[in-house]
C-alpha cells in the first residue's frame, strides 16, 4: 500500500491476515483508493462487517469507526446505525456466505426498503474462513468441503437477486478489474439508496485447491479470462456465454 493511503490504516497494523493469493487484500486497497479519490472524511464513515475472511477488510485495518458484528447480521447492525445517524456514510464489507447465505434475509429486505447503505460483497464463492463449506454463490459442480462430488445446486446471481428485491445501484466487478471497480465503489458511495457491488475475489486456499486452481496466479488468470463486460457479450454463442462471468453496472 502506497504512502498516500497510509493515513487510512489504523496505527499499529503491520500486516493482513489474508492467505497468499487472496483477493481480499486487493479489495481492501481499492476501497481506500475510492475513498481517497472522493476526499471522504473517515469520521463521517462507518464500516460494518460480519464474520469471515472478508469481514477483516475494514476491521481492524481501517483507521475509522468499525463494527465487527455477528455472523450474517452486518446489514442489520448497519441499518440500525444508519437510522440512528442518517448523516453517516455506512458501508458494509463482508463475504458472500455472511451476506447472502446466513444473512440472506437481511440482504433482500434492506434492498427492498432501499436503505441508504453501501454493500460490498467480497465474493469468493465459498465459506472461506469457517472450513470451505458450500455457499449460496458456489458454482454448480464445484467441490467444497461439504460437496465433495460437486455442488448439485445452481447458485444465486446476487446482482439479479438484489435488483429484483429493490436495490437502486447494482454492479459486479472482479479484483482483476481494479480501475472499473474503484469507479463503481465511488458511484456506490455517492448514490442515495441501497447500493450493492458483487466483487469477485479469488480464494486459492479453500476454493482453488478443491477445484484444481490452487495456484494464485491460475485463479487470477482464470478471472481475467472469464470476466467480460456486459456490452462485450453480444455476438458470443450460448456455449461461450456459459463460460463467461458478466461484469459491469446493471442498475445505476
Amino acid at each position: 500500500m502506497t504512502r498516500a493511503l497510509e493515513k487510512y490504516i489504523r496505527p499499529g497494523v503491520k500486516s493482513t491476515p489474508f492467505c497468499p493469493g487472496c483477493g481480499h487484500g486487493i479489495l481492501m486497497g481499492l476501497i481506500l483508493r475510492a475513498i481517497d479519490d472522493l476526499k471522504m472524511e473517515m469520521k463521517k464513515m462507518l464500516f460494518v462487517s460480519g464474520i469471515g475472511c472478508a469481514a477483516w477488510i475494514p476491521s481492524p485495518h481501517y483507521n475509522g469507526d468499525t463494527l465487527h458484528t455477528l455472523h450474517g447480521r452486518a446489514i442489520a447492525f448497519a441499518t440500525g446505525a444508519k437510522l440512528y445517524n442518517p448523516d453517516l456514510c455506512v458501508m458494509v464489507v463482508s463475504g458472500d456466505g455472511d451476506l447472502s447465505s446466513i444473512g440472506g434475509n437481511h440482504l433482500i429486505h434492506a434492498a427492498r426498503r432501499n436503505i441508504d447503505l453501501k454493500v460490498i460483497c467480497a465474493n469468493n464463492m465459498i465459506y472461506g474462513m469457517t472450513g470451505g463449506q458450500v455457499a449460496s454463490t458456489t458454482p454448480k459442480g464445484s467441490r467444497t468441503s461439504t460437496t465433495g462430488e460437486g455442488n448439485p445446486y445452481r447458485p444465486f446471481d446476487l446482482c439479479k437477486l438484489v435488483e429484483g428485491a429493490g436495490a437502486t445501484y447494482v454492479a459486479r466487478f472482479s479484483v482483476t478489474q481494479p480501475i472499473l471497480l474503484i469507479q463503481s465503489i465511488k458511484k456506490a458511495i455517492l448514490h442515495k439508496g441501497f447500493s450493492f457491488i458483487d466483487v469477485l475475489s479469488p480464494c486459492p486456499t479453500q476454493y482453488g485447491r478443491r477445484n484444481r486452481l490452487d495456484r494464485p496466479d491460475e485463479m487470477m488468470k482464470d478471472l481475467i479470462r472469464r470476466c467480460i463486460l456486459e456490452e462485450e457479450i453480444e455476438g458470443l454463442t450460448e456455449e461461450e456465454r456459459a463460460e463467461k462471468i458478466i461484469t459491469g453496472e446493471f442498475l445505476s
